[in-house]
Formats: C-alpha cells, structure tokens, sequence
C-alpha cells in the first residue's frame, strides 16, 4: 500500500511509484521479479483449506500454507495477536489503533475507515475486516457521500521493530475494486514523511488478479515489486496462506508459504534512489475499495467482502536483529 496518506502527518500523495495508495505494483522506475527468479512456486499447488485452524495441508491443491506453529528455529516471538478475543470484539487496544476517515489516502480510495468494531472484529479466532456498502452513506468522502465502508488498523505508536521476520496466514477478499494488505512503514514517518520513512508491502493482492501477491518496498526513486502466482491458478481468495518478510540490514526476502519468491538488497537501488530500512517499522491491516490501482468495483463485483486474518507475528533472528 502506498504510504503517502496513511497518517495525516504523510501528505504526499501517489509518491514515486505512481500506481497504487499502499505501495502495491506498478512501479515507476522500479525493478520487477517474479516467483521463477527465486525459486517458484511449490508443485504441488495450494487447493482449498482442509478446515483445520493450522490449516497446513488442503484437500485436492496439497500443500495450503507454512502452518499454524508459532515457534520457528532460529527465531524469537517478539509480538503476536492470534486474535482469540470474543466472537464479535474489537481489536486489542493495546497493540492495534484504527486509521478513520474518507480521504481518499491517496490513491482516490472509495472506502470509509471506521473505528471500533463496525468493520474489524474478532471472530471464532480470526480477525475478520468487512468491506461493504451498509452504513457507508452516513459518512462523506472526498468524492461525497461515501459508498463502502471498511477498516485500516496499525501498530502505530504500540509496537515497532526494525529486523526480524513479519509474517500474516490470511485469506483474500476478492472482486473488482477490492484490495487488502499487510504492510509495514517506517516508524519516524511523523517526521521525515513519505516515502522517506520506507514502507514494506509483505501481502497485496487486488480482486481482478486474485491468483497474484505482490512483495515491494519503496523509498525515494526506489520502488522494485514482485510477484508470486499460486500454483495450478489457485486463487488466494480460497484459502488461507501465510505471508512474510524476512528483513536483515541491507537485505529483505519475501516469502509466500515458505517459499522464497523476491529478495532485495541495499546494492541494487536504482539511480538515486536511497534504501531507507535500517530503523524500526510499525504494522499495517486494511481493505481499501476502489483506488488508482484495482480501479472500483462494478457490477461484477459482490459485497459484503472480507479479509480474513489467523494471526500476526513478529520474531527477531537469535544472535541478531532488533532495533539498530
């Protein structure tokens, strides 16, 4: 997700890569990789999830995601919310705030953010964010009278780290126009805004191309994207898989169900362009509808939709990693 209007401290909007208000694809300037160049897609594909709450092995597909197994060798929690709250809460106050508002963030956006638990509640041990037309006409947007309402939530200001490993298991709204992610900025955006706080999309699919995840980073010039297609035509709306980013200084790998598919580097940034991943980052969860990028939904396009989350977690590399 581009970051240019996350926080209303960060008033640049559309940035340098000119394609989408959360840094997701198109990039102006930026290199593109896909799954082939860091080892592709997993054979044996990722067909429906099999029911059970780990949701490691699918039915007809084969393999569904990483698993469910917070602990990782080599590893160290640091921060999790595995969203156990009652059916029907909001999200924990003390590791998740709402960004609120119509404003377009950027990217002409078509959604309200709301806060509480009107759009992002806790749900049989999920956190489920609603994308939908209902009550959207109550709030005005830059467009006027608004026509969906939906949910951003971040860490902001609770929980940042730079280094580690940040990884989601979470299943994909889909439809025209609709357009979720899971993506972190940098956590002195208050002061230097963006992009020069660097951002990390980690999950961005759209609703049209609902077999793709897009993996990039931006910074000033500097905006590479790539891509990981599910195999067989999976489609990302169908199952749960799990996303990550494994960050070390001057390097950022992004993974989608353990496998390797892009990695970045400190070397690589192109003429002017600066790597701005070397302080701490918060989090970010939303939905957006409509927008630059997925263009807004049609007819084709039903509601309500929802992105459904297992967990969130955070780890950093024993004998390494934490804050610079």
């Amino acid at each position: 997700m581009l970051a240019s209007a996350v926080v209303a401290a960060c008033s640049s909007s559309g940035g340098t890569n000119g394609s989408s208000p959360d840094g997701s694809s198109g990039d102006d300037g930026g290199t593109t990789s896909d799954a082939s160049l860091e080892g592709g897609p997993a054979a044996d594909g990722s067909g429906a999830d099999a029911g059970g709450h780990d949701g490691t092995v699918g039915g007809e597909g084969g393999i569904v995601d990483a698993g469910g197994d917070s602990a990782i060798p080599g590893w160290t929690l640091t921060w999790s919310d595995e969203f156990g709250g009652a059916d029907g809460s909001p999200v924990d106050p003390t590791k998740w705030t709402h960004d609120v508002g119509g404003s377009g963030w950027g990217n002409q956006e078509r959604e309200y953010y709301t806060d509480g638990a009107q759009n992002a509640v806790q749900q049989g041990g999920y956190l489920v964010i609603t994308a939908t037309p209902n009550g959207a006409s109550q709030y005005s947007c830059w467009y006027g009278t608004c026509l969906y309402t939906s949910a951003r939530l971040k860490t902001q200001g609770l929980f940042s780290q730079a280094y580690g490993r940040f990884e989601t298991r979470a299943q994909m709204p889909f439809g025209k126009g609709l357009w979720p992610a899971f993506w972190m900025l940098g956590a002195n955006i208050d002061t230097v805004n963006w992009p020069a706080c660097g951002e990390v999309d980690i999950l961005e699919t759209i609703g049209t191309d609902i077999t793709t995840n897009h993996g990039s980073l931006h910074a000033p010039n500097y905006n590479p994207t790539g891509t990981y297609p599910l195999p067989n035509g999976a489609k990302y709306s169908d199952a749960f898989h799990t996303f990550a980013a494994e960050w070390e200084p001057g390097v950022v790998r992004f993974y989608v169900d353990d496998v390797l598919y892009e990695t970045r580097t400190s070397g690589e940034t192109d003429a002017g362009g600066t790597w701005e991943f070397d302080h701490p980052f918060f989090l970010l969860l939303n939905v957006a509808v409509g927008g630059q990028w997925p263009g807004d939904p049609d007819s084709t396009t039903t509601f309500p939709q929802t992105l459904k989350v297992d967990w969130v977690r955070v780890y950093a590399k024993n004998g390494g990693g934490g804050d610079p």
